[in-house]
């Protein structure tokens, strides 16, 4: 099969959810499928990125596309304008004329079985129609985030603009989930609300995976006592949200029962906010990113999940479970993962609650290690990659048209197209 894959991203380094599902799925099929990576490149990727591409594809093309850096006079003025815009701002800000030229292209050649748009971000490159099946493959219900990012703020003017950005988000969203031949969630729950907001027809859930070669127990660590540890990119709102919740609303009740608890935050580019926080709270240990986070899970006595924004699934939980890890986690952070409350990690998501529950684990290592080795055993069992692909692939496959295109073949070595 030709898969002509769609981005907005190289993945080299796979350092966030997104990437890191979206690198080994592609890294399973490539095994047996002709993978085509098409992908927008505002330049910031290492040369290394677009070397390394060959792991998970065969032929690489790039379509340079500026953005704006957060933050900046340009970026502030580019929020201002998209209150003129249908579009939300976090897709308008991938529109890209060259793009869908060469999507157009590309579908027009008559080269490829299916189109999967990873994300929602490259949809509006894709042409209205098309002469081959498309998949848009959607990581989270992305107007839900909007809409908690709505619900958790607190002043008028951002919680307005939120408002605004939830609602176009919603709208688009509803429309793509249509347009698309075919969506693919990665949860029943998502598959479920798409089908019930948006009135999707076709919607299939492929849960998410871990690499449980990697993700295990090297014993060459042990667990310091009362250590916390959370991993996620901290330039990504809901774990921003997340870690200042949790600083400010729940580790002030553990540490009335357990003075020295600490907590490590291990990813990358931290907010001035966390670090101006981290500086008068030595229990905060910001590490940056990091080449490898399982030193930082094995080292710590629990895991910590406590967002309240976010959708689909939480590839950090199954990293952390497949370490034999007690996880304590709100509702939302593992929202959409086939685990149970109780056995293979602990829910709360009250502040006092999840003070509890982090005690609890703390103070008692037999419940800490039953919770641990019940997880691992869950997710070794049941979520590894090759079966995740193996899903994904079944229903591209049921998608492919009759006649195989003349033109398919496998390369053997990448190429690249800029």
């Amino acid at each position: 099969m030709r898969i002509l894959w769609l981005k907005t991203e190289l993945l080299h380094p796979v350092d966030k959810g997104g990437k890191i599902r979206t690198y080994n799925m592609l890294k399973e099929m490539k095994r047996e499928h002709h993978i085509t990576y098409l992908t927008l490149d505002d330049g910031s990727a290492s040369s290394d990125a677009r070397e390394r591409a060959d792991e998970y594809c065969h032929e690489l093309v790039c379509i340079p596309h500026r953005l704006r850096e957060k933050f900046s006079i340009g970026f502030y003025v580019e929020l201002l304008l998209n209150l003129t815009s249908s579009l939300p701002y976090a897709i308008k800000k991938y529109e890209s004329a060259a793009m869908r030229r060469e999507i157009a292209s590309r579908q027009d050649s008559n080269s490829f079985d299916v189109l999967v748009c990873d994300f929602l971000a490259p949809a509006p490159n894709v042409p209205l129609t098309s002469h081959i099946p498309t998949i848009l493959f959607q990581h989270n219900v992305e107007a839900m985030i909007w809409k908690r990012h709505y619900e958790t703020q607190t002043r008028a003017i951002q919680k307005l603009y939120l408002h605004g950005q939830w609602r176009k988000m919603q709208k688009f969203e509803r429309e793509m989930c249509r347009r698309f031949d075919t969506v693919i969630a990665v949860s029943a729950e998502d598959r479920d609300q798409i089908r019930a907001e948006y009135g999707a027809q076709s919607v299939f859930d492929v849960p998410t995976g871990v690499d449980t070669d990697f993700f295990r127990p090297g014993g060459t660590e042990s667990p310091v006592p009362n250590s916390l540890v959370f991993t996620g990119s901290m330039d990504w709102l809901p774990n921003q949200d997340a870690i200042l919740y949790f600083a400010g609303e729940i580790m002030p009740l553990i540490k009335q029962r357990i003075a020295d608890v600490t907590l490590t935050i291990v990813g990358r580019n931290p907010s001035a906010s966390l670090l101006e926080c981290a500086k008068y709270d030595p229990s905060l240990i910001i590490t940056g990113r990091v080449d490898d986070v399982r030193p930082y899970i094995e080292r710590s006595a629990a895991y910590i999940v406590p967002l309240r924004i976010g959708g689909g699934t939480r590839l950090k939980i199954f990293e952390a479970l497949a370490m034999e890890k007690p996880v304590i986690s709100t509702s939302v952070g593992a929202e959409g993962l086939p685990i149970s409350n109780g056995v293979d990690l602990l829910l709360a998501d009250e502040p006092v609650q999840f003070a509890d529950a982090v005690t609890r684990v703390l103070t008692n290592t037999a419940i800490a290690a039953d919770l641990g080795r019940s997880g691992s055993r869950t997710v070794r069992q049941n979520h590894g990659w090759r079966q995740v692909a193996e899903r994904f692939l079944s229903i591209c496959t049921n998608m492919r048209p009759a006649t195989e295109p003349a033109t398919a073949g496998r390369l053997t070595s990448p190429t690249t197209v800029l």
